[in-house]
């Protein structure tokens, strides 16, 4: 346990993903705040250290046949990943999520307002993850992918016109972490995505699509803060030493 207390939560999560569970239960986040060590998120959280490393240990010694390790991947099967799993759900759900809180804000706006601000968020959140994505696609991951190439077959590494891989990196966490906040605003305004009594079918599914959707955005966000971007400026760094 002393080596788990030497790492912040996202390097937890980054080397097994299941630990994300004891962070999600407690309301702890490990994607765009994951620089944080146990002691601090324990603290903040009115849990103690003992319980969350308790609950840790209970995860990290179940089965890990199931369990895949994000982190030993290639950096260009990584970022292929990101797009056609995470990418792909984002673009995928965000129609049929607009189609349910637009119906929900028509027939049940009016006994629950809560309704027309998450809509409004996620409005907000829409916009921007399309903006975001295509950045990733069309800047970022390109950059990477050349970088790979480039280590292996000992080509020259030429450097993009945004002159380091951290400028991007440094834009897209920072959207991350507004897109973070916007989930937990919605978090709350849905009391952890609970319908309320009257809820009818519709609105079951479309809380529980909602929350889905969050969870996805959490997993995609940590493959990006707390794998991909780490290891694609340490990739930069040996590229530039051999130059």
């Amino acid at each position: 346990m002393e080596k788990i207390l030497e790492k912040n939560i996202g390097q937890i999560v980054a080397e097994d993903y299941r630990t994300a569970q004891v962070f999600n239960n407690h309301k702890i986040d490990f994607c765009c705040k994951g620089n944080r060590s146990i002691y601090e998120v324990a603290e903040k959280s009115n849990v103690s250290t003992d319980q969350l490393l308790k609950e840790i240990e209970a995860i990290l010694n179940q089965d890990t046949t199931e369990s895949i390790d994000f982190k030993s991947w290639p950096l260009d099967l990584l970022a292929d990943y990101i797009e056609k799993k995470h990418h792909r759900y984002v673009e995928e759900r965000i129609p049929v999520l607009k189609q349910y809180l637009n119906k929900l804000c028509r027939v049940h706006g009016e006994r629950h307002p809560e309704l027309l601000e998450i809509t409004d968020h996620f409005e907000k959140s829409a916009g921007e993850l399309a903006m975001h994505m295509k950045k990733e696609e069309l800047i970022l991951f390109p950059a990477v992918r050349k970088m790979i190439k480039a280590k292996q077959t000992g080509a020259n590494f030429d450097r993009p016109h945004f002159g380091t891989v951290q400028n991007p990196i440094a834009m897209m966490m920072q959207e991350h972490e507004t897109e973070g906040d916007r989930f937990r605003k919605i978090d709350e305004l849905s009391n952890n995505y609970t319908p309320p009594a009257d809820a009818c079918n519709t609105y079951k599914v479309a809380f529980s699509l909602l929350q889905e959707f969050e969870q996805d955005l959490h997993r995609h966000i940590h493959l990006e803060n707390n794998i991909l971007f780490p290891k694609a400026e340490l990739l930069e760094r040996e590229l530039s030493v051999l130059v």
